[in-house]
């Protein structure tokens, strides 16, 4: 564990150093493009966030390669070498596409290929456990069929859900959070060194957003653009794929019996390994329901409109910062909900824990214009917004300055202080003039 953490620190530590310098060679490159009726934020910010995320990647395989206990993962397995090709690839894709805005059907390629490179130096899946069947071997077409599939919709339920300030980072790293404590489990408690692969690739995914968190919550600083998101949607897919073709189920030995009674038996604990993108569910659902929506409108399933759900949350009343938060609590109620089921499928408690916190996140779904009040001993430490509405009297003997009408404001100029949302934001309330940014 500790040189996982070592390696998670030194990804964060790069990435959250690199990224102030990307930020003003993106602004120097012009990587800053005008606002869209679909954008969120009200002042240009520049992308290209990607780059440090992609340095910080490299930084940590390269810390991991030189540490003892995670250096057998290099010399046993080819896998890391095929991500950071297939990451390599997307990642430049990402990065023209930030700077020149590529053709979808562009970037939909050059997502198959970056699959198809991993699948070339052996990241694939091999088998699938299915419960009242057994383990299924797959063909070379199907293996490869089905991790192309996976990486595309990885890649394109992150890259769809980043539309606000810090939500794919923050939901990436949550997922990878839930996923890391899983493939650890399956490595250290029963000893299976094929998931030691997947094990790294889930702490490096967290010291990347991790590191670029703090440039990327709101306002933000920088996007992380396609260059960021494509990224992070194939690192994460590669460790669901790593730990689903690699790790033989007969290998953990839970139950006694035939490879089919085990498999049923143990269905629990093969949920992540089955369903991968029960971890990303929320990006997955938005995915779905942005495809379902526009080709019943008779639109291309690429184009861009508002209807995600992180808008629909600003449009009910919510802040962007309420949004954000709301969709990080359902992501990791989905993520680790799956994870305590898979150690302990027969605890009732897991349930209704899960059951509760699905009230109390509908609860605060149905509640948009409820700000919590801090106590007047905590109004120091806490935000302006969650003080109490009381006047100082120092500021009641001070004269008011006058008002001055929205016309009449100096705009602020592009990355000063940061600044990317400045005032109140509409609520959207006319959605078929706008889009969302996907």
């Amino acid at each position: 564990m500790r040189d996982y953490l070592l390696t998670l620190c030194v990804t964060a530590a790069v990435t959250y150093l690199l990224t102030g310098p990307v930020r003003k060679f993106a602004i120097a490159t012009g990587a800053m493009p005008e606002i869209r009726a679909r954008d969120v934020h009200r002042e240009p910010t520049p992308r290209l966030g990607g780059i440090a995320m992609f340095f910080g990647l490299c930084a940590g395989l390269l810390v991991a390669d030189h540490l003892q206990n995670l250096n057998s993962v290099f010399e046993l397995s080819n896998e890391p070498r095929a991500l950071l090709s297939g990451a390599a690839l997307i990642w430049l894709i990402g990065v023209l596409d930030d700077k020149f805005e590529l053709d979808a059907l562009i970037k939909l390629g050059a997502q198959m290929i970056s699959a198809g490179v991993m699948v070339m130096q052996g990241l694939t899946i091999l088998w699938l456990p299915i419960p009242g069947v057994g383990t299924v071997a797959l063909t070379q077409w199907q293996g490869t069929l089905l991790t192309v599939a996976l990486v595309v919709l990885t890649i394109n339920a992150v890259n769809f859900v980043d539309g606000l300030d810090g939500l794919a980072a923050g939901m990436v790293c949550i997922a990878a959070a839930a996923f890391f404590l899983y493939a650890y489990r399956i490595w250290f408690s029963y000893g299976i060194e094929a998931a030691a692969p997947a094990t790294l690739f889930a702490a490096i995914l967290m010291g990347m957003c991790l590191g670029f968190l703090p440039h990327n919550m709101h306002p933000a600083r920088i996007f992380m653009g396609d260059s960021g998101s494509m990224l992070i949607g194939l690192i994460l897919a590669a460790s669901a794929i790593s730990i689903t073709g690699q790790v033989d189920p007969d290998a953990l030995r839970i139950f006694e019996g035939s490879t089919k009674a085990a498999t049923h038996a143990a269905l629990p604990v093969f949920i992540p390994l089955v369903l991968p993108l029960t971890i990303i569910a929320i990006p997955m659902a938005d995915l779905i329901l942005a495809i379902v929506r526009r080709t019943w409108k008779g639109q291309s399933p690429f184009a861009a409109d508002r209807g995600h759900l992180h808008h629909r949350l600003l449009e009910i009343g919510h802040s962007h910062s309420r949004a954000v938060l709301i969709m990080y609590f359902w992501s990791a109620l989905i993520a680790f909900g799956t994870l305590a089921y898979s150690v302990h499928s027969t605890s009732m408690w897991i349930v209704l824990s899960v059951v509760f916190l699905s009230a109390v996140g509908l609860v605060l779904l149905l509640l948009p214009r409820f700000t919590p009040r801090a106590p007047r001993w905590a109004e120091a430490v806490v935000p302006p917004r969650y003080r109490r509405r009381g006047v100082p009297v120092e500021a009641e003997r001070e004269p008011a300055a006058p008002a001055v009408g929205p016309e009449e404001r100096e705009p602020v100029p592009a990355g000063v202080n940061g600044a990317t949302a400045i005032g109140h934001r509409s609520r959207f309330s006319d959605r078929s003039k706008a889009g969302a940014r996907g």
